[in-house]
């Protein structure tokens, strides 16, 4: 057994699991099966214009194609997680991958919307899960001082994973149709998933006390991670203020390829490539404001949620200039605009990783999955399902750009989330692992 296996139990020597090596085989694996989830996820926002024309469907309908995915995932996400924290977190992974990737697959072969959305429905009943399962195995393998930039790199993956599914679904759509997207990018998922099998998961933390008379049923179980996720206030108003920022997130990368073709008349393949930016921007941003949350809170930990606040709202201000400057009147090109667009997606990915690491901060190791799947289920649920939506709803009222321009006030609602948090993270950290 390796020295560090030994002596890294919950609440004791702040080291590496089992070395730096089987950690960072483990970080790798578990990112790349992100990239494919967000990939999978994404993909269908460079085929609106394609599907929109071959289904005459409204923005509200081609925005459900996307949010129908994070209802599903935020639905499945804690009892998966359940399943994982008690089970194996590897084995549970693997089986996600292999799900997700195979439904994924089986929308090339839908011939209406309702079935589209359907098997849209059942790639999020595969990925439910999968981020708070990964981030606990993440976590685990890694020291404390690593966890905030690591997790950011970690919700990074998604973003790449967008990027890489903008672009090969314009790319495939503009060559082999729209449909044949989704086997090309299905199929090297289960290959991963497969793949992961090889990866070390770290034993189940045994629970003592009433943490053990919980654990003899799912009943019991499920009222027993309520009972501990309920004492936490911190949680809940971090999971509001995660959820209300991805709100802007979300919409952002859904609807960016769609602006561009219509009010700068991109095809759908060029604007995906040109949409891509901003999602990558937004890759590298998570990692950068990653970091600086965790250097602003190394002396004071308030100042982590201040700092997540904060730069929220920046990101709010600039991505309404940049999509409301020419709605005022303000004569703007679109290499004058897009630099705009670009900043503020390449700051509003900034509460990604820190609201993950302050999670599992305030969750006692035995339920972490179970922990970072409630904020998994408001980011689904609340976020990533909700943006999408709502900015359809919105366009088909007033136009897709000035849906864009309303969007980032929920920025302002992450901000005194985050300010709410305040109050009780210190306390909330110091209870994590005390008896109930």
């Amino acid at each position: 057994m390796h020295l560090s296996e030994k002596n890294n139990k919950p609440g004791q020597k702040d080291d590496y699991l089992y070395g730096p090596k089987p950690a960072w085989f483990a970080f790798a694996m578990t990112l790349i099966l992100m990239i494919f989830d967000y990939l999978d996820r994404q993909i269908i926002v460079s085929l609106f214009p394609h599907i929109k024309a071959e289904y005459l469907l409204s923005d509200k309908q081609l925005g459900l194609l996307v949010s129908v995915v994070s209802i599903t995932v935020a639905l499945g996400g804690i009892p998966i997680a359940l399943i994982a924290d008690r089970v194996s977190r590897v084995k549970s992974i693997v089986v996600m991958a292999s799900a997700w990737s195979l439904a994924t697959v089986s929308c090339m072969f839908t011939t209406n919307y309702a079935q589209l959305l359907t098997a849209r429905a059942v790639v999020g009943v595969g990925e439910a899960g999968y981020g708070s399962v990964g981030a606990a195995l993440i976590s685990s393998h890694f020291p404390s001082r690593l966890r905030s930039a690591l997790l950011a790199g970690f919700f990074a993956s998604a973003s790449v994973g967008s990027v890489l599914g903008v672009m090969i679904g314009g790319y495939i759509a503009a060559h082999w149709g729209w449909k044949a997207a989704f086997g090309v990018v299905g199929i090297p998922g289960l290959v991963f998933a497969l793949l992961y099998l090889f990866v070390k998961d770290y034993k189940t933390v045994e629970l003592e006390g009433s943490r053990k008379d919980a654990a003899q049923s799912p009943l019991k179980a499920l009222g027993f991670v309520v009972k501990v996720l309920a004492r936490s206030r911190t949680m809940l108003w971090v999971c509001i203020g995660g959820a209300a920022q991805l709100i802007v997130v979300s919409s952002m990368w859904s609807w960016v390829p769609s602006y561009l073709n219509r009010f700068h008349d991109f095809s759908p393949q060029d604007a995906g490539i040109k949409a891509a930016v901003i999602v990558l921007c937004g890759a590298l941003g998570s990692v950068v404001w990653g970091a600086v949350a965790d250097r602003a809170g190394r002396k004071d930990p308030l100042r982590k949620l201040f700092a997540m606040g904060a730069i929220s709202v920046l990101s709010m201000v600039i991505l309404m200039a940049g999509f409301g400057l020419p709605l005022m009147g303000v004569p703007m090109t679109l290499s004058q605009q897009f630099p705009l667009i670009a900043l503020g997606g390449f700051i509003m990915t900034c509460t990604v990783g820190p609201a993950s690491a302050v999670i599992i901060e305030v969750t006692h190791p035995g339920v972490r999955a179970t922990g970072a799947s409630v904020l998994s289920l408001f980011q689904n649920m609340f976020g990533l399902a909700l943006g999408p939506f709502l900015t359809g709803v919105l366009s088909d009222v007033m136009g897709l750009q000035m849906a864009l321009v309303c969007i980032p006030l929920f920025s302002i609602v992450a901000l005194l989330a985050f300010l709410k948090a305040r109050g009780s993270y210190v306390g909330d950290m110091a209870r994590a692992a005390s008896p109930l």
